[in-house]
């Protein structure tokens, strides 16, 4: 295997959010177009990297090409995300690429993440899962725990 590498997400790189964008919302079949990531304000916000609010996030990558993305994005309550719980805790996002799944590369990246949360201060993580998502059992081995009243919204949380 290549050797991958893990480094910090930079805020000019919104084609790789959109990329990743779409593939979250078509993880179960091709439901949306690029075109919705990047005219409907419910996707739009999440390919935007804002480093002065807060935002950070991990890539993986092999020999310079992006397989993998988890961001963090403090988005405000007039334009919350999907896993939105309230403007002092960032929402995350995790991307990886078809062929690279299945290797522990998700884990990888949301851990990478959750150390980089630790090393600023924060105190929790959100982030929104559709029930039959795979990556629910992720999520779970990893700490979130479902949200009190927000779980037909899968909204999950992690104490960092």
């Amino acid at each position: 295997m290549m050797a991958l590498e893990l480094r910090p997400l930079r805020s000019e790189e919104t084609s790789l959010l959109q990329r990743a964008t779409l593939g979250n919302m078509n993880w179960c079949g091709e439901r949306f177009t690029m075109d919705d990531v990047v005219t409907r304000p419910e996707f739009s916000h999440y390919v935007t990297i804002r480093p002065e609010r807060g935002d950070f996030g991990v890539v993986a990558e092999v020999e310079g090409n992006p397989i993998g993305v988890c961001w963090a994005q403090f988005l405000p309550a007039d334009d919350s995300g999907y896993g939105f719980v309230d403007e002092q805790t960032p929402e995350a996002s995790l991307w990886v690429s078809r062929d690279a799944r299945g290797q522990g590369l998700g884990r990888r990246l949301l851990q990478a993440l959750v150390s980089e949360a630790k090393a600023r201060g924060l105190g929790r993580i959100s982030l929104s899962v559709e029930p039959d998502n795979f990556a629910k059992q992720l999520y779970g081995s990893l700490g979130f725990e479902p949200v009190a009243g927000r779980e037909g919204d899968g909204v999950m949380l992690l104490l960092v």
